[in-house]
């Protein structure tokens, strides 16, 4: 990737984390990272164009941080699901719990664009999906119960997070998505 597509994108990603979509000048973006407006418009469309590229290049992170813990075969399934979560929380901590880029996004534009909402929504299809598989693997070596539905835990999961996610950001502490991830995996998995 061309060096000031990708420092414009991690910028990009701060600054939508921060102030939303809507809040985000491309002149505050383009001062931020000291590039010229016809080096933004060279990568990138317009604003649109740039956030959902935003949302790929986030969700490229993580679905790095899905491999990463998913395949681990060290670990049993339900571990290697619950490690993505405590990684994921520890980068919220880490940013100041500013939450989930999808989350955010998809409360803000939802409502307004149909193109936003079917991309935030496709994100989290994804990592639901990849969620699943590891759930699937749970049950099979019956770590959960036999006539669980891997797919609907694993959306009821992200779902749940989202809403931990949004707390959490609201309250600037983990105890939300702390208190979210005991819940599910005590209850929702039987763990």
């Amino acid at each position: 990737m061309h060096p000031t597509k990708q420092r414009l994108l991690e910028a990009g990603l701060a600054m939508l984390l921060r102030h939303g979509y809507n809040d985000l000048g491309i002149q505050a973006l383009l001062s931020a990272t000291s590039t010229p407006k016809g080096s933004f418009y060279h990568h990138f469309k317009d604003k649109e164009n740039f956030a959902l590229l935003v949302i790929d290049w986030y969700m490229q992170q993580v679905h790095a941080g899905l491999d990463l813990c998913l395949v681990d075969k060290d670990r049993p399934p339900l571990e290697r699901v619950r490690h993505f979560f405590e990684l994921t929380l520890q980068s919220y901590r880490d940013e100041g719990y500013m939450g989930c880029l999808l989350g955010g996004l998809g409360q803000e534009l939802s409502g307004v664009s149909e193109v936003f909402q079917r991309k935030v929504e496709w994100c989290f299809s994804e990592i639901a999906g990849r969620i699943a598989v590891c759930l699937e693997d749970a049950r099979k070596q019956g770590d959960i119960p036999a006539d669980s539905d891997p797919n609907s835990m694993a959306s009821l999961l992200v779902d749940c997070w989202e809403g931990a996610a949004l707390r959490s950001r609201l309250q600037g502490d983990a105890a939300p998505l702390n208190a979210m991830l005991d819940f599910y995996f005590q209850s929702a998995v039987g763990r």
